[in-house]
């Protein structure tokens, strides 16, 4: 590991090795239910509380105690075990600046409860950059279109990322290869894929037949329809926009077509309150979890090169309960866009798309160079389309509120639903993928293919069982069509297990110019029950202050079984601190 910067200071660095082995095991204690930010926008406080009982209790009794201290019960959190709830009060203004001491004190004296925590309000920004004027005109059909198996969908010509023949100075064939995988008889049937955003015009007649109504459900509202709050600047239209590029019809004369266009998508709508809740967040990602195959997210912790910050505890409760116990013990699938902060941003810092439970998607534009907006990480796992290039006519087009389209979707914001119907179409070719089994497909299937960084800061390097990565691109460009195949003959993975590789404690002095070097060795825990063979992810810990630059690199061995760890030594950031990240004195 390297660190950078001047200082003296307690390193505390901790290394955990996920991955295959022989006897199932639990994940990583602790690390599954530890929030990855502090990062707030002030001191908000909203009208909703975390409340955990002694033990489990009827539902019926849960409302009483709500009713009768002038609450209402919003529900059970997921992976609570009936012990805890979100109470709202029915008279606390959505948003204060103090703490109601008052009304937690009330909730205390109830016998029955162990704790009541008021919940905070945070910050939480969808991706991309919006366009406030919707397009209803069918435009003019572009040249080199037609042929077998081609959407007759007005906008498909313009879905330059289905089928790239180099329209707009784009680069030919340049897609996700989706005409290969529906030319397998794979369209997306039966697999339901949640839209967390603002809401989904789910009236729209490119949608409606797909909506899974009831798999959908409104937190912002707490009601069950999630059709987005109007406002003049068509600021609520990103769900809506990310919904198309999943599911919109086929070959019906509106807009264009979707990736999985016999799949469904369910409404989430989360987004459209003053200030996102930890509560609202986990409610969210733990909805019908036997109902929703896929969730997509395309929004997250500020773009601005100063926010550190990911899910809380109960949020990453919520998600943890999903990969592992979700569609019938399979493992729902959670798709992330990456961030559009640019240069000046760091994915590694978002702890949602940072996270090994989650599929971080980043974007490339027609021509095959990372988009300006697009920040870079190791967590990244692949890339597929979206906005950037000089032409207008290179952004994304797809479905817009009220029976309208556009093709102005954009940011990474349009880059995870893509992923997310590409996903879709591997689960129809193969329920019995496990969320694992999807990030394997991912990585294996991806390609290089033109992927490049414009300013030659990235490079595509090797790792030791020959696959190539790019800290803005992952593993390469999705192709749906070598999923697809792939998905058919693959045979689930082995049970996960987990490694505490070690820890570094000690005091050490961090030179002012190159690096210090921390080494931790481990034998991947040979011998145990939780022995590592075969390495899936790993994540490193550190609660030092003062550092440039954090990186892993992974030694291998010569010697079985632990020359498949990483013969190759791969050099992966974990965290670069930008100008953005600093303060006025450099630090």
């Amino acid at each position: 590991m390297f660190v950078k910067k001047l200082a003296y200071l307690m390193v505390v660095v901790a290394v955990c090795l996920f991955g295959i082995g022989c006897i199932a095991a639990t994940g990583l204690p602790g690390s599954a239910a530890k929030s990855a930010g502090g990062h707030q926008t002030g001191d908000v406080f909203t009208s909703s509380f975390l409340v955990r009982f002694k033990r489990s209790l009827d539902k019926q009794l849960v409302h009483e105690i709500a009713s009768r201290n002038g609450f209402q019960n919003l529900g059970e959190l997921p992976g609570s075990n009936g012990k805890e709830f979100h109470f709202k009060h029915t008279t606390l203004p959505l948003v204060r600046t103090r703490r109601s001491i008052s009304h937690t004190r009330v909730l205390k004296k109830e016998p029955l409860i162990h704790t009541a925590i008021q919940q905070s309000g945070f910050k939480r920004v969808k991706r991309g950059f919006r366009h406030a004027v919707p397009l209803n005109y069918i435009p003019d059909k572009a040249p080199g279109y037609g042929g077998e198996n081609v959407p007759t969908d007005p906008y498909f010509p313009f879905q330059w990322y289905l089928k790239n023949t180099g329209q707009n100075g784009g680069k030919a064939k340049l897609d996700l290869n989706v005409l290969a995988a529906w030319d397998q008889g794979i369209t997306g049937k039966n697999i339901t894929t949640a839209i967390m955003d603002d809401g989904v015009d789910y009236m729209h007649a490119d949608l409606k037949f797909n909506y899974n109504a009831e798999a959908s459900y409104d937190f912002s509202s707490n009601d069950p329809f999630p059709y987005p709050r109007y406002t003049d600047d068509w600021f609520n239209s990103h769900g809506t926009r990310c919904a198309g590029e999943v599911a919109a019809a086929r070959d019906n004369g509106i807009c264009g077509v979707g990736v999985a266009y016999d799949s469904k998508i369910a409404g989430i709508r989360m987004l459209d309150q003053p200030y996102m809740t930890d509560l609202i967040e986990a409610n969210s990602m733990g909805h019908e979890p036997h109902k929703i195959h896929i969730y997509s997210a395309s929004w997250g912790p500020t773009d601005d090169g100063k926010t550190v910050d990911g899910p809380r505890n109960a949020t990453m409760r919520a998600i943890v309960q999903g990969v592992n116990e979700g569609r019938n013990g399979l493992g729902n699938i959670y798709v992330w866009a990456s961030g559009d902060g640019g240069e000046e941003d760091d994915c590694n810092c978002d702890g949602y798309a940072a996270s090994m439970w989650t599929i971080s998607i980043n974007s490339a534009i027609n021509d095959g160079q990372n988009a300006h907006y697009d920040e870079s990480c190791s967590s990244t796992l692949a890339s597929t389309f979206s906005n950037g290039a000089k032409d207008p006519n290179t952004g994304v087009a797809t479905t817009d509120l009220y029976g309208k389209c556009t093709t102005t979707h954009s940011g990474t914001s349009a880059a995870a639903p893509e992923a997310a119907g590409v996903f879709a179409l591997a689960l129809e070719a193969n329920p019995s993928l496990s969320w694992r089994d999807m990030q394997h497909l991912t990585v294996l299937t991806s390609k290089r293919n033109s992927l490049f960084d414009a300013k030659n800061r990235f490079h595509w390097t090797m790792n030791g069982v020959g696959l190539e990565f790019n800290h803005l691109f992952g593993f390469g460009v999705l192709d749906a069509g070598a999923m697809v195949a792939l998905a058919k003959k693959w045979r689930t993975v082995p049970p996960r297990y987990h490694c505490e590789a070690g820890a570094i404690t000690q005091m050490h002095r961090i030179p002012s110019s190159g690096s210090l070097y921390l080494p931790i060795k481990t034998n991947a825990c040979k011998g145990t029950d939780t022995e590592v063979r075969y390495l899936e992810h790993v994540q490193a810990e550190s609660r030092s202050g003062w550092i440039k630059e954090f990186s892993l690199v992974l030694h291998g061995t010569k010697d079985p079984p632990y020359q498949t760890l990483s013969p190759a030594s791969p050099h992966s950031k974990l965290a670069i601190v930008k100008k953005a990240h600093e303060d006025k004195d450099g630090n």
